[in-house]
Order: C-alpha cells, then sequence, then structure tokens
C-alpha cells in the first residue's frame, strides 16, 4: 500500500484523511490456484515469528517496494508483501492496490500458505472493488482493490504481489515503513534512469543510507521494526506524526538541502495551480462592491472570507490530477462550491481584485505529519497565506507568521466555515505548512495563537435544597476554535438533538441532571462569542452525612485531561491553547454554614497553568477557577509535570466542601 500525498482536502476533523481502506472477511476459493506461490513468498514464510511479535495479531514477515521510473520521471511500483496470521484478529490484514484514473494495476496475485503447508491462490471472485465513498461530500474516482484470500487462519501467511503504473505527475515516493503491526524484513529499492538525481528524507527514525545494487539504482532494507500502538496512551500526538517513514525525491525537489527542496516544492506547487486563480469580471464586480467603503485592511480581508464561508458550499470532487490541482475561480465562483484548493484559490482570486497578495500553503489538519526535516508532500489539506503590509498592525490578527525574507503573512483557513479570519483551527496550530510562492516557497511553522484567542468563560448560579437538591442557572461564551465547533454543532443539527448533546455534557458532570431549558445564541459576525444558556435540576446533588451536607463546588465542566503513571515516549497533545474560566455561587440550604473547604490549588508550569479557590461569604459558597494552556504539545520528558498537574486538576474538580447545620 502507499501513503497518499497531498490530494482530496479533508480537513477539519469532519473527514477522514484516509485512501487506506481496511479489508473485510476473506474470500472462498479452491485449491492450489494457476500459479504457485512464488519462492521468495515461500522463502519469507520459512522465517520464524520472533519473540518481540508474539502478543502481535499478525506480522510483516517481508515487505519489498521496488520503483521503476522512466526518463520522464513516471515510475512503475511493485510490491512483494508476506503477512503471517497470529492470532483471529489479525486476519484483517491482507492486501490492497489503490488506483486512479490515471494509474494502472499491471498485475495484482495473493496466495495463502496455510500452517499445514497448503497453498491457495485467491481467484477472480476473492478481490472485490471499494471506492473512496466514505465521506458524504465528496466525489472520488480513486478506487482500491482489496483481496480477501482463502484459508486465512491464525498460523497462515498470506503472499501479495503487485505492479501498479503510477501517477505521472508525482516524482516521490513515501516509504511508510513503520505500522500498526510489527515487520520483520522490508525494503525499497528505486530504479532511475542515467543521470538522474535523487533526495531522501527520514521522519522519526535515524537515516539509513542506501547501497547501489545496479548503476544508480538505490535499495534500502530495514529489520525488525516495531508496531507502533498508541491506543493505550493518554493525551496520544496524531499517529502519522509519530509513525516513522522516508521521502525519496527524483523531480525537481531532488536537490541538495532541506531549505532548497521545499523551495522546489513549493514551486511545483505554484506552477501547478498557476493561473487558477485569475479572477473573471464576475469576480472582480463581487469583490469591488465588497469592499467598496471598507474602512481598513481588515474589513476587506474579512467582508471577502466572510463570502466564501458563507456562499462556497464545500465539496470534494477528485480526479486524478484533480486531487491535487484546483479547479479555476470562474468556475468555482460560478458554481458556488469546491474544496480546499477550490476555496483558497477563489479566496486568492478576491483578495488579488482588493490589491491583496495570498498564496497556496500545502499543510495537513493533523498536528505533526508535516516534517520541515522531511521535505515531501504528504498532506491532506491546503489552506492561504495573505501578506499582511508592513504598515498593517491590527491586534485582530492574530494567526500571523514571518517569512524568511521578514513579509508577514495571516494564516487563514477558508475551508473552515466558522473560524473567523485572524483566527485559526486549532487542529492546525503548531503544525508546519509549505508557502508556495514561486522562488520564495519554503516550509514555514505555523503560528501557536495565545490562550486569549480561545476557550470558554462561565458563570452559573444555584440554590442548594435541605434535601440535596440543586437547581440555578448557568451562562457560557465560547470564543476562538470552541465557539467555531459550537457552530458547526448548530448547523447540523436540530433543537432535539442540540439539547440531547447539551444534556449528555451536563449528565457527564451532575448525574440525573433535568435541563428546564436552554438557548444558544449564534451571533452572525464569527468573531463574536457562541453563548449557551441553560437552567438545570438535579435531585440529591448533595450527600448527607449525618448532620453535614457534602457538596462539591465545581458543578459543570470539566478540564482533567486523562493521564497515567507509566514512563512516556511519545510527545503529549494538549489539543488546543486557550483560556477557560469558570465561576459558581451556590446559595446555601436555610440553617447551613460552611465548615471546611479543600485547599486552593495553584500550580504554574509554564506550558500550562491552573488555579481555584472557594470562599464562604454568608449563606453563599463561592467557587472560581481559570486553567490556561499555552502550547498545543509538550515533550515527553515533561510527563511528570503534566501528571502534577491533570493530578491537580482532577483532585479540585472532585474536590468536597463541608456544610453543617448552625
Amino acid at each position: 500500500m502507499r501513503t497518499p500525498l497531498l490530494s482530496g482536502c479533508l480537513p477539519a476533523r469532519l473527514l477522514v484523511a484516509a485512501l487506506l481502506l481496511s479489508a473485510s472477511t476473506p474470500g472462498l476459493a479452491g485449491w492450489f490456484g494457476k500459479t504457485p506461490v512464488p519462492q521468495w513468498g515461500l522463502d519469507a514464510a520459512k522465517h520464524p515469528t520472533p519473540d518481540y511479535a508474539k502478543d502481535a495479531a499478525a506480522i510483516v514477515l517481508f515487505d519489498e517496494y521496488l520503483e521503476t521510473v522512466d526518463a520522464q520521471g513516471r515510475a512503475v511500483e511493485r510490491e512483494r508483501e508476506a503477512i503471517r496470521i497470529l492470532k483471529p484478529q489479525g486476519r484483517h490484514n491482507t492486501c490492497e492496490v489503490s488506483y486512479d484514473v490515471d494509474e494502472k494495476i499491471n498485475y495484482f496475485r495473493v496466495w495463502t500458505l496455510a500452517e499445514d503447508e497448503k497453498q491457495y491462490q485467491a481467484q477472480d471472485t476473492d478481490f472485490t472493488e471499494q471506492g473512496d465513498t466514505g465521506v458524504p461530500i465528496m466525489l472520488s474516482t480513486r478506487k482500491a482493490r482489496i483481496a480477501h484470500p482463502p484459508a486465512v487462519d491464525v498460523g497462515a501467511t498470506v503472499i501479495c504481489e503487485s505492479e501498479e503504473l503510477l501517477q505521472p505527475y508525482l516524482p516521490e515516493k513515501v516509504w511508510q515503513f513503520q505500522s500498526g503491526i510489527p515487520v520483520l524484513f522490508q525494503a525499497l529499492e528505486i530504479d532511475l534512469p542515467a543521470g538522474r538525481a535523487h533526495t531522501q528524507a527520514w521522519h522519526n527514525f535515524q537515516p539509513v543510507q542506501p547501497v547501489e545494487v545496479a548503476p544508480n539504482s538505490w535499495r534500502w532494507e530495514l529489520k525488525d521494526m516495531p508496531a507502533l500502538i498508541l491506543r493505550d496512551i493518554p493525551s496520544p500526538p496524531e499517529w502519522g506524526a509519530i509513525a516513522a517513514r522516508m521521502s525519496v525525491q527524483w523531480g525537481d525537489a531532488a536537490v541538495e538541502g532541506k531549505d532548497n527542496q521545499w523551495r522546489a516544492i513549493g514551486q511545483w506547487v505554484t506552477a501547478l495551480e498557476a493561473n487558477r486563480p485569475d479572477p473573471s469580471p464576475e469576480i472582480t464586480a463581487e469583490v469591488r462592491a465588497l469592499i467598496a467603503g471598507a474602512p481598513d485592511f481588515y474589513t476587506k480581508l474579512s467582508r471577502i472570507a466572510d463570502s466564501i464561508q458563507k456562499n462556497i458550499r464545500y465539496f470534494v470532487v477528485m480526479r486524478g490530477i484533480g486531487g491535487l490541482q484546483a479547479n479555476r475561480a470562474a468556475d468555482i465562483f460560478r458554481n458556488r462550491y469546491g474544496d480546499c484548493k477550490d476555496k483558497t484559490t477563489l479566496l486568492i482570486s478576491m483578495l488579488q481584485v482588493a490589491g491583496i497578495h495570498a498564496f497556496y500553503v500545502p499543510v495537513d489538519d493533523r498536528r505533526g505529519i508535516v516534517d520541515p526535516d522531511d521535505p515531501s508532500l504528504v498532506g491532506d489539506h491546503m489552506i492561504t497565506a495573505i501578506e499582511i503590509p508592513p504598515d498593517v498592525q491590527d491586534p485582530r490578527l492574530m494567526a500571523i507568521v514571518k517569512a524568511k525574507d521578514g513579509k508577514r503573512y495571516l494564516i487563514f483557513d477558508p475551508t473552515n466555515e466558522r473560524t473567523p479570519i485572524g483566527n485559526l483551527p486549532s487542529y492546525l496550530q503548531g503544525s508546519f505548512g509549505t508557502l508556495a510562492a514561486g522562488p520564495a516557497s519554503q516550509i514555514i511553522a505555523l503560528p501557536v495563537l495565545s490562550p486569549d484567542a480561545n476557550g470558554t468563560e462561565r458563570k452559573g448560579t444555584f440554590a442548594l435544597s435541605i434535601d440535596g437538591t440543586l437547581t440555578g442557572s448557568v451562562d457560557t461564551l465560547h470564543t476562538g476554535p470552541e465557539g467555531a465547533d459550537l457552530r458547526l454543532l448548530l448547523k447540523y443539527s436540530d433543537e432535539k438533538e442540540r439539547r440531547d448533546s447539551l444534556e449528555t455534557a451536563v449528565a457527564h458532570d451532575v448525574p440525573g441532571v433535568v435541563l428546564n431549558s436552554f438557548q444558544f445564541v449564534q451571533p452572525s459576525a464569527l468573531e463574536k462569542p457562541i453563548e449557551i444558556h441553560y437552567k438545570l435540576t438535579a435531585g440529591q446533588y448533595a450527600h448527607q452525612a449525618g448532620s453535614l451536607l457534602l457538596v462539591r463546588p465545581r458543578v459543570v465542566g470539566s478540564v482533567a485531561l486523562p493521564f497515567d503513571d507509566k514512563p512516556r515516549t511519545v510527545p503529549i497533545d494538549l489539543s488546543a491553547t486557550g483560556r477557560w474560566h469558570d465561576a459558581y455561587d451556590i446559595t446555601l440550604p436555610p440553617g447551613y454554614v460552611v465548615d471546611e473547604t479543600p485547599d486552593p490549588v495553584d500550580v504554574d508550569l509554564g506550558f500550562a497553568s491552573y488555579h481555584s479557590s472557594m470562599t464562604a461569604k454568608g449563606n453563599t459558597l463561592h467557587y472560581e477557577r481559570e486553567y490556561v494552556v499555552r502550547q498545543v504539545q509538550i515533550p515527553a520528558d515533561k510527563a511528570a509535570s503534566f501528571r502534577k498537574l491533570e493530578s491537580a486538576i482532577l483532585s479540585d474538580e472532585k474536590g468536597t466542601a463541608i456544610l453543617k447545620k448552625q
């Protein structure tokens, strides 16, 4: 299977960025097929299962890619793979080949070598074609041919061999050599025409130098690659950000120096999208009407961005190079729909009419996938870099980066319909992207915004009865990416679904709660906060202990992240920067006073801080806290500090005040 390069625009947690489709139940086939198991497969199956794989569901015994590149830079890829099934749940580990309209499968053969050494060959009926249909707002011509070989029982070895003519326009191989199961042996061989250069770049792995096995034919070999499993690790980074891989370039990006390689990749994108943003007369007229009377740079930007966010429907059409190349701005504007490349193209076009320069930025919507040390087209999304004039200093424009030449760029995702220009979705913060600006192309670090750009302000007023029943009201303001997420919920839900969602969230903190009323207030201006107002009743919220009442002052809202005491080897993802503030007042039952409250919490570890306090004044118990996150991700060596923070938060959230009768 091949790791997909930038293709399709599957952003913003709405979609899955995957062309790697899972196999299902094995098909039925007869005994020994037309062709015997090839010798390389028999040799691979002789390898015993190593001790380190005893607990795995399956193991790849052998996986070899051969890329044969012609004089025009187009590759034919042959893959040979042998997978041993070790547990029943490992049976889904089989073979597939994905392809599009401009690719061709020359052959695809699959065998099963049973534990008793009987051989089975998959027949035509043991293969299925699966379209790229997992996303309802996508029309894609990409398909996968998936093998469901016979006799795939525990102890059997599945042996696959395929050859495919690849896309003619992508001079790059991404070798994803780490997966969810261990790999005993794997190899990549690149056979290049005489005189054609290549470069290699490694992600999360110590570089391995190739061997020249024939003139300008290069081979890399790896052994005993462990599986990467993040399932039981709390607050993990993205799997693909940690999984080891290597990229080989043999086109224009096959030059010395990472900066030069990134520049070449950006120039490739620039050339691919050349003239696509050219404005039509209709676009020109629309923009001039939009910006008429705009008092400043921000107003021009916000009017144009708002127009695209509201009027251009998000829809993905992928056909061959269309997975990489945008439609023309005039067509996007006329049809009123497009994917991420199209929305960026139209934005660039409209800004051009307004006299504002903007550029394509290929990215991935999963933090850490794009690696500045691994020049590559790996990614799944396209956003925009808008050049900010030197004299513009507007605090509303927060998501700004500075390029190597000193120019400032506002990073904006026009596909995200709910995040105002100037802000940036949390899933993009702390990532990297390619500024595709012709000769000025470069890799850029996407900004991590201040905590003030995101978060929640929550206030609650409650009354506690003698029998422990709590009644009251809660008012919340959600800003930044948090507000954008709520706007998305409102767009795709009805009244009942909204009530169910809110009630479920509140019941997580207050079991048995009943919402007496609720209201969502959504201002039309995206920079304004989303408001939620609701009233609740919760029986037995306070618990009696003899003559005492035990009550938790932190009524609703939890910011604690899961953690454990196991040694940490991967970074800790904090998801988003932000500021979360809660203030609750609980009126005590008649005749009761506060006897004891938990100690205040005051923890500041740099990457985040947490402060809380409980005070009693008259017949009111007041609780207040503030949680501030300043980084989206911290290294593994901060695990002890992370545990300290989360332990303090969890203890505070469970803290109980003791009430006694006067």
